[in-house]
């Protein structure tokens, strides 16, 4: 883990503001305007803003949906982003967004350039419990996430493919695809796909929201990623398949300063399918922090390491059977597990993991069949 609307028919400039309240993107509040299809600016407290689907659009700043505020993204838009870290969609706490995407018509969020690292990404931030304070600012985009709303809702995502993003502000702080930020039980995540970003594609920072149907191909750094206490518990078939420059199919933290800080990092996942970008090379899962989970029916391609276990408390969940991986198929996996104390002493890990005849994301090795019709890449 790397340390981390404004339509050309309806703004006003003042503020950079998308308004008016129950309104689609038609509207003209006989503001100034940018160049038609140009977003950017805030939906505010009481807005509710609808893009067209039939309509490209260009993201050429910062799109906040405030507390209060919705923007709802029909099935077929699509959203090009310009500008690194200036452009990127963030929804702040109480703030709600809706991607309606299809499998035959999926809302994609890619960029004007096909380069990784080219604009930000999607951040959500929600009001759930977080272990590194009762509430923090989140590394990218400034905005306040974490509290006591187990149930919190964000909206509602479907059937979405974010491209090229991970913009760095520096080596240690960057977008990832979609960014997590306690988010709560209550938002739906669906069919989502993370393309070719500069950092991790999915990343969870506490909250407990659950994500299904996931696909993470070619991101620089991790493919799935989570830290600081999340533990959603109705996660299904994920699928990663990396780059020559990627690093670890899943990062796993619970509080790198904490280590037995409450809530613990402690997911329930089934189904997962984890390729190397290189047969022989990398690790699958790197499972430290002290990290709790229950990850069953996974599929790990030819890693050279396929569970890498680090520090002592996560040790010692694989001990007590709080980390635990069932139904567990290596395939042609140089060494199916290393482990290492905090001190950096070699220690037996190997009941982190139990062997079984898995499917994973549901087709072994090879792309589950509810990939087709609306990713790329596979």
């Amino acid at each position: 883990m790397k340390k981390l609307l404004r339509s050309g028919f309806a703004i006003a400039v003042a503020t950079l503001t998308l308004v008016s309240c129950s309104s689609s993107d038609d509207n003209n509040d006989g503001g100034t305007t940018t160049k038609p299809n140009e977003i950017k600016g805030t939906v505010k407290k009481g807005e509710k803003r609808t893009l067209d689907g039939t309509k490209t659009y260009n993201l050429t700043g910062k799109l906040v949906v405030e507390d209060g505020g919705i923007l709802t993204i029909p099935a077929g838009t699509t959203i090009i982003g310009t500008g690194g870290t200036s452009a990127y969609i963030a929804v702040a706490q109480g703030g709600q967004i809706f991607v309606e995407g299809t499998k035959d018509k999926p809302v994609v969020m890619t960029a004007a350039e096909k380069k990784r690292g080219s604009w930000g990404g999607l951040v959500i931030c929600g009001k759930a419990p977080i272990n590194k304070a009762e509430s923090a600012t989140a590394e990218v985009s400034d905005l306040t996430y974490g509290g006591k709303v187990t149930n919190d809702n964000s909206g509602s995502i479907k059937y979405l493919r974010i491209e090229y993003s991970g913009a760095n502000y520096n080596s240690e702080k960057e977008f990832n695809g979609l960014s997590l930020f306690g988010v709560g039980s209550g938002t739906t995540i669906q069919y989502v796909q993370a393309h070719e970003g500069s950092d991790d594609g999915f990343e969870w920072f506490g909250g407990t929201v659950s994500a299904q149907y996931l696909v993470s191909t070619n991101n620089d750094d991790d493919q799935f990623d989570w830290t600081e206490g999340w533990n959603g518990q109705e996660n299904k078939f994920w699928f990663s398949k990396q780059s020559g420059t990627a690093d670890k199919g899943v990062e796993a933290d619970n509080n790198s300063k904490n280590r037995s800080a409450d809530p613990y990092s402690n997911p329930t996942i089934t189904g997962i399918t984890l390729l190397p970008a290189v047969d022989g090379k990398g690790t699958a899962m790197k499972l430290r922090e002290g990290t709790k989970g229950k990850l069953t029916d996974v599929v790990i391609g030819s890693y050279a390491v396929g569970f890498d276990v680090e520090h002592d408390e996560t040790i010692d969940n694989v001990k007590n059977g709080s980390l635990i991986l069932s139904n567990v198929k290596l395939i042609n996996v140089g060494k199916a597990t290393t482990g290492k104390n905090t001190k950096g002493e070699a220690v037996d890990v190997s009941k982190v993991y139990t062997a079984g005849e898995a499917k994973g994301a549901g087709n072994g090795v090879n792309a589950p069949e509810w990939t087709k019709g609306w990713t790329v890449g596979l």
